[in-house]
């Protein structure tokens, strides 16, 4: 069993930046796919950015340029860098590790609100 913890979601203008961490109880690195994920008020989830045990990324096209996916497999933490945020980035960001069926964990979320 891992636990997930996210911090560093906030309040920003829009066109600032915010630093989402994501701390596991355990080690990551065995996990193949660590991934961010958001929920805005009414919407579906949506995958925004994973990252896979070999550094592959992917993002969804309305990031691209502007968020950066990473992990510190040594300090067992995910990271989400966001840069230029628009008020369409808000919402409720969640990060997941995922090996298999029996092994994949959620955090619970922490809340990005872009706004003047």
């Amino acid at each position: 069993q891992v636990q997930l913890e996210e911090s560093g979601g906030g309040l920003v203008q829009p066109g600032g930046s915010l630093r989402l961490s994501c701390a596991a109880s355990g080690s990551i690195s065995n996990f193949d796919y660590l991934g961010w994920y958001r929920q805005a008020l009414g919407q579906q989830r949506e995958l925004v950015a994973r990252i896979t045990s070999s550094g592959q990324t992917y993002y969804v096209s309305s990031v691209k340029g502007r968020f950066t996916i990473s992990r510190d497999n040594a300090k067992n933490t995910l990271f989400l860098q966001m840069y230029s945020l628009r008020p369409e980035d808000t919402a409720v960001y969640s990060c997941r590790v995922f090996k298999d069926a029996g092994r994949d964990y959620w955090g619970q979320g922490t809340q990005v609100t872009v706004s003047s």
